[in-house]
């Protein structure tokens, strides 16, 4: 039986009626994007307030690894809740936050002494770990690359690119953040082979290191081995490598932003064991905790160690609700058929796209890593101009038929694809048949005006 079952027009009228409340009584900077009202969710089914069922392709934006309402997380939540909502951490200590800091120093990568801090969400645990970078090197420097995200703060804004929706109009900014070119290789020169791209891309790492900051003055390189909201871009090994070993060679702090990428999604519990390399600090959010609001940084017990008491947490920092919740995620998300799943997840929605691109000129690039796919949209394949308004408007007529869909990509140009890892192969095969509709409907659209 399909999942889709629409008995009005999406968003309904009660959909549109709550959306214009909402605009009402929140300001316009709180985007949304679309004016779809939710009931109720399940897997990866979700039930709007007009009662039409949807197929949700965007997880959460990569919170619901394990899905809308997991039965065991739940449960979980709902013992929990009996027994302590809020104690804080600073105050005193309670079982669920010390068994989340365990499992995640027993499941991250390396063998070395590690300890966990708990925070609400994935900018402030960014902000956390470059506060740890700091104290344990006494430098202030901060390297990121073009493409990243690491979020809203003042900080984190500093450090994230894609300036106009997330940074115009908010700065001044935190100093001393060192923005460095991002190996893309699908937008590499015309010609140019990717090995040489990416050999080019080391050198200029290594030169910023004389041109724009020294060594010395660098506490951490931060990195998302896989770049989210930049477009789902892997970090070519050989980057990544290189930046291991200067981290290591100059006692700079490797800092992995895991947030997106981490937690199952690209078919590993964590991106970076793809490329075999452990970082100093890794950085946890989203999936964490099934969608409740946790963050996490791990690592290296000396560097944790190294603020002051008193230095690091906050009010609602391992909120007994959320860690009971990720208990049960990370308990969920680690076992090999879950992460084997994800990988199945991944490949069938590839050969999808793969199929829909040799239909559609619009597809330029599809890549990703597990069940972290993005198909990038372009107007020409060789002047790979963004499609950015025909982005929008696929998500906008596979919305029409049932299906939720989140761009991304530093402009805005491609179709992520984030489903719960849960999702059956028939609810998979569903929502790409609308997509492959809805982007008919564009490129047809596209045939009719002059000059296309």
């Amino acid at each position: 039986m399909p999942t889709i079952h629409l008995v009005t027009e999406v968003p309904g009228p009660n959909s549109r009626a709550l959306a214009v409340r909402r605009e009402a009584a929140t300001p316009r900077g709180a985007a949304k994007v679309s004016a779809i009202g939710v009931e109720s969710a399940h897997g990866a089914a979700v039930k709007d307030v007009d009662g039409n069922t949807l197929l949700d392709f965007a997880g959460g934006i990569g919170a619901l690894a394990v899905g809308h309402t997991p039965p065991n997380v739940v449960e979980s939540i709902k013992l929990q809740s009996e027994k302590l909502i809020h104690f804080c951490a600073i105050v005193g200590t309670y079982e669920p936050y010390v068994r989340v800091a365990e499992l995640l120093n027993e499941v991250t990568p390396g063998d070395h002494a590690k300890k966990t801090i708990l925070l609400n969400s994935g900018a402030e645990g960014i902000e956390t770990a470059v506060k740890i970078a700091r104290s344990a090197t006494g430098r202030a420097a901060i390297i990121v690359f073009e493409g990243g995200y690491h979020g809203r703060t003042n900080l984190t804004l500093a450090m994230t690119s894609k300036y106009g929706l997330f940074k115009k109009g908010f700065g001044p900014f935190a100093p001393e953040v060192y923005r460095l070119p991002f190996p893309n290789v699908y937008r590499r020169p015309m010609g140019m082979s990717e090995e040489d791209y990416i050999d080019a891309a080391v050198k200029q790492l290594e030169f910023a290191m004389i041109a724009q900051v020294d060594p010395s003055a660098v506490a951490a390189i931060v990195i998302e081995p896989v770049q989210g909201e930049g477009g789902f871009i892997p970090t070519p090994p050989k980057f990544l490598q290189r930046i291991r070993e200067l981290c290591t060679e100059h006692g700079i702090v490797m800092i992995a932003d895991e947030i997106q990428c981490g937690f199952g999604r690209t078919g590993r519990l964590f991106a970076v064991e793809h490329y075999g390399i452990v970082p100093d600090l890794i950085v946890t959010a989203k999936s964490l905790a099934a969608g409740m609001p946790l963050a996490a940084v791990t690592g290296r017990a000396e560097l944790m160690d190294a603020p002051h008491p008193g230095g690091l947490g906050g009010t609602y920092s391992g909120n007994p609700l959320a860690c009971a919740a990720a208990i049960q995620a990370i308990e969920t998300i680690r076992q090999p058929e879950f992460l084997k799943r994800a990988e199945e997840v991944g490949a069938r929605i590839r050969t999808h796209l793969h199929d829909l691109q040799r239909q559609a000129p619009l597809i330029g690039d599809v890549r990703g890593l597990g069940a972290m796919v993005l198909c990038e949209m372009v107007k020409n394949p060789l002047s790979k101009e963004p499609a950015t308004q025909e982005v929008i408007d696929v998500v906008g007529e596979a919305l029409k038929r049932g299906l939720i869909l989140m761009r991304a990509g530093i402009f805005s140009n491609g179709i992520r694809f984030l489903p719960p890892l849960n999702i059956t192969d028939e609810q998979i095969d569903e929502g790409m048949s609308v997509l492959a509709n809805a982007m008919r409907v564009v490129e047809d659209a596209r045939r009719v005006k002059p000059g296309v």
